[in-house]
């Protein structure tokens, strides 16, 4: 029996249903920066999962979006996003979910859970257990080529301007079966790990972002690596997911992106008007 699991599924989905409740009605909005969200939501369901760790598992450190920071010096530390997707949330679009994963200090990360409230669907994973789905196993997709792969991606909702990834976007759109957008990189990874995408990658993630999803790839027999291939890391500030089989070929093509080979140029929008005509 796991040590952590049953309780931290429960605790999820408590904090998803204080979600749903918030959604129901329209909470208010606030903003942390020019167009960085934050909401009652966001901060209610941070204080009911920390509260709960806190009272379950004292001894533990706790990192969470929000603000929470409580570091023990223990061995184990808890990431907490109460609210993946808080864009989504605020504007009505039901795509969010609540992520818990539990790491050590030297990275390794031992137990992830993630929650769809508004699909009622719970992932779980603990290291070397396997993933699961509402309580049955899941596995990665079994694509084997690039083009004929669904992606996900995502952008941040702050400084747009200096973020590279609307090239990887264009270019990756055109080598594959297509591109998702989102908006909440948990659940972009959770996609991976079900094989409802076949790989994702996303710039400047932080780690209560990819935290459980990345456990969750992981154990669903999926990889994860920076854009290079060389190894994730809790403070990695760029992650790559696929099902393993397209991840050499993904690097690949982030390699040749980099270096600016074989891309192809946007339409020039007078050309465009021309052809309208």
């Amino acid at each position: 029996m796991s040590r952590y699991l049953p309780e931290l599924e429960t605790i999820a989905r408590e904090a998803g249903a204080l979600l749903m409740g918030n959604f129901a009605r329209h909470v208010t909005i606030e903003y942390k920066g020019e167009v960085d969200l934050v909401t009652e939501a966001d901060r209610a369901s941070e204080k009911l999962i920390v509260e709960r760790l806190r009272a379950r598992w004292p001894e533990h450190g706790i990192v969470a979006e929000e603000g929470t920071r409580s570091d023990t010096g223990a061995e184990y530390r808890w990431y907490v996003d109460p609210l993946d997707g808080t864009t989504n949330f605020a504007h009505g679009y039901p795509v969010f979910c609540v992520s818990i994963a539990l790491a050590r200090q030297d990275d390794q990360l031992e137990v992830g859970v993630l929650y769809d409230p508004t699909r009622d669907e719970l992932f779980a994973a603990e290291r070397g257990g396997g993933a699961t789905l509402n309580g049955k196993p899941m596995r990665v997709s079994k694509t084997p080529r690039l083009a004929e792969s669904l992606l996900g991606t995502g952008f941040p909702s702050h400084k747009r301007h200096k973020n590279p990834n609307i090239h990887f976007y264009h270019q990756l759109t055109l080598r594959s079966h297509g591109v998702r957008r989102a908006g909440s990189a948990a659940l972009d990874l959770v996609c991976v790990a079900s094989g409802r995408y076949d790989g994702f990658w996303e710039f400047n993630l932080n780690p209560w972002d990819t935290g459980a999803g990345v456990l969750l790839v992981q154990e669903a027999g999926g990889m994860v690596t920076r854009f290079d291939g060389s190894p994730f890391r809790l403070d990695s500030r760029e992650v790559l997911a696929s099902n393993g089989l397209i991840h050499r070929e993904l690097i690949t093509n982030f390699e040749e992106i980099f270096a600016g080979r074989g891309l192809e140029e946007l339409p020039s929008v007078p050309e465009y008007v021309k052809t309208r005509k």
